[in-house]
């Protein structure tokens, strides 16, 4: 592996998972942090650091000198030494130029605006004037903003009227750090996307995720993000077109806003590994701690695809100096299936200190939350931080008309009674063809793995879909009035080579749903298992009926009834006869 030394200013908990993360690399990392004890140094007690402020100059440029390359754990450096020592040749990355645009809030937005890149409308606010013109022009509630060091709600002031003006300006230091406004979002979800990029300018990002907040302090991160498929690629490809407006390698944290007509506006960039990509250890691949580790160093990344079908991230935070109701969560965690626990080393356990998190693992997003519900409810006893959303459909069950529902009614209460999520809608492939075109090409890119299509009559829709989508499609015949379905079932089967459509019988859309659930199953097991259980249960019921009657048979051969009265083409009632004998 690559024998350079790596420098890192900041020694806390991110600086712990990539000294993690290097180790596993042989790679050499110095920490330059105040305590000589910080969270990064505890698992690197070997090797020797530097005690002292990263944001000393005299302390960086002896760790410049101690390594080949610094990167940073945190943007609060002091960026006018990082800009010296690069002019004399030392590598940083990221670049001194972006760590000290990345500080400074307003300068960011403003980059970030110039470039295309969609951002909330913002202001700088110099007086008191300056300010009532953004509450004139914004309206209430706007933000008001610290331009630099506001990190973790910190430095933010929600402005609801005119009467809040007055205690925002108090709580943000009456003008002694440089304030700006900005437009209030009414977001519908936050977003993250961790993007990686190569000192040779390669870039690469991580799936999109939504990231809860409680008292303006990340809790919570879903991974994938449940939100249309076209949405989720929208977003990765706003935040790598950010990303490649900045100079120098390494991973950065792109925050962002999904409003509730599908537009998104990038909210902030930190140009380090970042709590919302803490997931990536357990669930990608490559996790972005040695993506980092790749990126400065300039060799080959690694595969930032998910590993998992779902992970989550539960930041374990202080709540007082109570060190055991801080870890309650933990202990909840050691007997949940797919759970990892990181604890950051930390001696003091305050109100919103990041002391750890939970990482966990599923094959489906149903499975996740029924993993972390009890951990989260050791936190939020009444579970209010797990996002209320709808999850992202696997199938789509589609038919040509709403007189066809009826039929298809009994695929959806299957599929819901496997706890798979889908969606239901009307498509036409003689009366709405380009919305069948549109929905056929789309399904994939939109998360949909499995498609149901129900039609009578002529039955083109479930073949005409198959001819334009890559996913395996399922057609129902449905019953008609004259021809009793047979007519769809003859459409359906009679597709020409090279468009495969599998055919359930007539009407039978409860078989479709059962069949989707097993193609789900052969990449996400926890449907294997269900399946299992299903079928376990439709023997057992058959069983029964098997031992019912034979009992029946016995009790008529004892009281010398021939079985020939066993009427059970007319349906003979077991219970009925039973009762007739006993009395």
């Amino acid at each position: 592996m690559d024998p350079r030394t790596i420098g890192v200013l900041g020694g806390g908990q991110l600086g712990r998972m990539l000294v993690e993360a290097a180790s596993r690399l042989n790679i050499d990392v110095v920490i330059l942090d105040k305590p000589s004890d910080a969270p990064a140094k505890q698992i690197q007690a070997t090797k020797s650091h530097i005690d002292g402020d990263f944001k000393d100059p005299d302390r960086i440029r002896e760790l410049a000198q101690k390594s080949d390359i610094l990167t940073i754990e945190i943007e609060h450096v002091n960026a006018d030494i990082l800009e010296i020592l690069s002019r004399e040749n030392v590598v940083i990355h990221p670049s001194p130029l972006t760590i000290r645009l990345i500080q400074d809030k307003y300068v960011q937005k403003t980059h970030l605006s110039k470039n295309h890149i969609p951002v909330v409308d913002f202001l700088e606010v110099l007086s008191r004037q300056e300010l009532m013109d953004a509450a004139s022009k914004f309206g209430y509630p706007f933000m008001l903003k610290s331009k630099t060091l506001a990190y973790d709600g910190r430095g933010n002031y929600v402005v609801r009227s005119a009467d809040d003006i007055e205690e925002a300006l108090k709580s943000l230091g009456n003008y002694e750090k440089p304030l700006y406004a900005e437009r209030w979002a009414p977001f519908v979800k936050e977003l993250a996307v961790m993007v990686v990029r190569r000192a040779n300018g390669e870039v690469k990002s991580y799936p999109v995720v939504e990231t809860v907040h409680r008292e303006n302090i990340c809790h919570l991160v879903i991974a994938p993000a449940q939100i249309n498929g076209l949405v989720l690629a929208s977003a990765k490809d706003m935040a790598e077109r950010a990303i490649r407006t900045l100079e120098g390698a390494g991973v950065f944290g792109v925050e962002m806003f999904l409003m509730s007509d599908g537009s998104i506006y990038v909210n902030e960039i930190a140009p380090r590994p970042h709590n919302s990509g803490h997931y990536t250890i357990e669930a990608c691949e490559t996790s972005q701690y040695e993506n980092h580790l790749r990126s400065i160093l300039d060799i080959p990344l690694g595969s930032t695809e998910l590993k998992v079908s779902a992970a989550a991230m539960i930041n374990i935070l202080g709540k007082s100096g109570d060190f055991e109701e801080c870890l309650r969560p933990c202990t909840k965690a050691l007997a949940t299936p797919g759970a990892t626990i990181h604890l950051y080393g930390k001696k003091e356990c305050r109100k919103g200190r990041k002391m750890g998190h939970i990482t966990t693992v599923a094959d489906s997003i149903y499975q996740l939350f029924e993993r972390i519900g009890p951990i989260i409810k050791v936190i939020d006893e009444d579970d209010s931080s797990i996002p209320r959303t709808t999850i992202q459909p696997l199938v789509g069950i589609i038919m040509g008309s709403d007189s066809d529902l009826p039929t298809m009614k009994t695929c959806a209460e299957m599929l819901e009674s496997f706890d798979v999520p889908f969606e239901l809608s009307i498509v036409s492939a003689h009366r709405t063809p380009l919305r069948m075109v549109e929905y056929a090409k789309n399904a994939h890119k939109r998360g949909i793995k499995v498609i149901v299509a129900g039609a009578g009559g002529a039955a083109h829709l479930p073949g005409m879909v198959a001819a334009l989508t890559p996913l395996p499609v399922i057609g129902v015949p449905v019953k008609g009035k004259t021809l009793d379905g047979v007519d769809s079932l003859y459409s359906i089967v009679q597709m020409p080579r090279g468009v495969p459509v599998a055919t359930v019988a007539i009407n039978n859309s409860m078989n479709a749903g059962l069949l989707a659930v097993r193609q789900l199953g052969a990449f996400i097991p926890s449907y294997l298992e269900k399946m299992e259980q299903f079928m376990e249960e439709q023997e057992n019921e058959v069983l029964a009926k098997v031992g019912r009657l034979e009992e029946v048979e016995r009790v008529f051969t004892i009281c010398g009834i021939g079985t020939d009265v066993l009427d059970l083409k007319n349906g003979f009632n077991i219970t009925a006869s039973s009762k007739f004998i006993s009395s």
